[in-house]
């Protein structure tokens, strides 16, 4: 018999029972509580580099999750390489990410996500929150994502208060690397997507409230130059300056930009040289890539391995290439479309409008999709101007978002959103879409 594919539901409108009403309603109480957490969250430095930083932030987040009826453990994440200034691939080990975990015997199971980590290191000059005027606070943080965080907890403790709230079980994932890729966290995320029916993911939204639809690709790579050293002056012609190779390489990466619809190609740091009277031997060049259909992952290693073919034909000279594709596409499938609609929907209800449109960023909204998971992964605060020194969040958001995360969890709990539906869209998306 052939398989017949779930249809996306769209919704005219959506009704909210009394109980209901009154649950989201009681969320408003709780703003002042909800600012006044924000400030002590951003206050905490949490830079992915952080050690220090990021342990006092998981156990600020430790104790504000034993608001829900959840079993908390540390999950251990694998190490990952990353390569130094010599050009040897050395050993980066990570914080542990949170794992929060209610009712996994329930018949629906989500997988909730966020970050603890940002992008503002140890020393950084951008370390408290200030407010700009009654509704808009700037701050480290605030955005992306530990407001977004809080409208997850929010949302929660609102949920565990409605009578269906049973029929639903979920996993937290609190992350320390997703703004350095999620090198380690990408481990668990995977596991939990597989087994997962649905994921929502607490990044920042638009000032404007539109969220992020289909998001690019995203991979870190590495090239490495080897030459040759000599005297600048006395022997010049027997050195082999590997950051004039480099520069080299470097046009022939920049000139790659527009060869294909979509694909950047971003040179971002180069590493290497000394003393100006000698040849330098080593560069390190760094760079990053984005895709926008998982077809063009093989087109790119293709065109990097001739840059790197092209530079060991020259006399003297090494290269190699390290690095990979960290988080492939996230399309606008069906089972994604289907998801938004949902949240759309709940919006409307509520009285906000919600948009969305691509976006080139990726989050671990990508890790959850490649695993098999349909999600929506813009639930966070309405901001902006994320990882710069000014980095805001609207604070009116805070108890908004908090109510619409609440509400498409009822909804999904009374079975008004089909959550085993939009499970089994994706895996039909994942066997037919190569973009998936």
């Amino acid at each position: 018999m052939a398989e017949t594919t779930p249809q996306i539901t769209f919704f005219d409108g959506l009704d909210i029972t009394p109980k209901e009403r009154a649950i989201l309603n009681a969320v408003i109480a709780h703003k002042d509580a909800m600012v006044e957490t924000v400030q002590l969250w951003s206050r905490q430095n949490s830079g992915s580099k952080n050690r220090e930083g990021l342990v006092a932030m998981r156990r600020l987040l430790s104790t504000a999750f034993t608001a829900l009826p959840a079993k908390q453990q540390d999950i251990a994440l694998p190490p990952g390489e990353f390569i130094s200034n010599k050009g040897q691939s050395e050993t980066v080990t990570y914080e542990p990410s949170l794992l929060v975990t209610v009712r996994p015997e329930a018949p629906i199971q989500l997988v909730l996500t966020g970050h603890y980590d940002t992008v503002f290191p140890k020393d950084s000059h951008f370390q408290a929150p200030v407010f700009l005027d009654d509704n808009t606070l700037n701050g480290p943080g605030t955005a992306d994502m530990k407001g977004g965080i809080l409208v997850m907890l929010e949302a929660l403790k609102a949920f565990e208060t409605y009578e269906l709230s049973s029929q639903v079980g979920y996993n937290i994932l609190l992350s320390p690397d997703e703004e350095i890729g999620s090198p380690g966290s990408a481990v668990p995320l995977a596991e939990l997507g597989r087994k997962s029916d649905l994921g929502l993911t607490y990044e920042p939204a638009l000032a404007d409230g539109s969220l992020a639809g289909a998001r690019k690709g995203s991979g870190n790579f590495t090239f490495i130059i080897t030459g040759k050293a000599a005297h600048a002056g006395r022997e010049h012609h027997l050195g082999r300056n590997a950051m004039n190779a480099m520069a080299e390489a470097a046009l022939m990466l920049e000139k790659l930009n527009g060869k294909r619809e979509g694909v950047t190609f971003n040179l971002s740091k180069i590493d290497g040289g000394g003393a100006t009277n000698i040849v330098p031997d080593l560069s390190i060049g760094r760079f990053n890539v984005r895709v926008k259909e998982t077809d063009d992952m093989p087109w790119v290693l293709s065109r990097l391995n001739d840059i790197v073919d092209h530079v060991n034909g020259r006399d003297g000279f090494t290269a190699r290439l390290e690095g990979k594709f960290t988080r492939p596409p996230k399309p606008m499938a069906p089972a994604n479309r289907q998801v938004f609609e949902w949240v759309k929907a709940a919006g409307a209800a509520l009285g906000q409008s919600i948009l969305w449109a691509p976006s080139g960023g990726v989050c671990e909204g990508n890790n959850l999709w490649a695993s098999g998971c349909p999600n929506v992964d813009t639930l966070g605060v309405r901001g902006g101007r994320i990882h710069s020194d000014e980095e805001f969040m609207l604070i009116d958001s805070l108890t908004e978002r908090a109510q619409l995360s609440a509400l498409i969890l009822m909804k999904i709990a009374s079975g008004e959103f089909n959550a085993k539906n939009v499970k089994a869209m994706a895996m039909q998306d994942h066997r037919e879409d190569k973009s998936c």
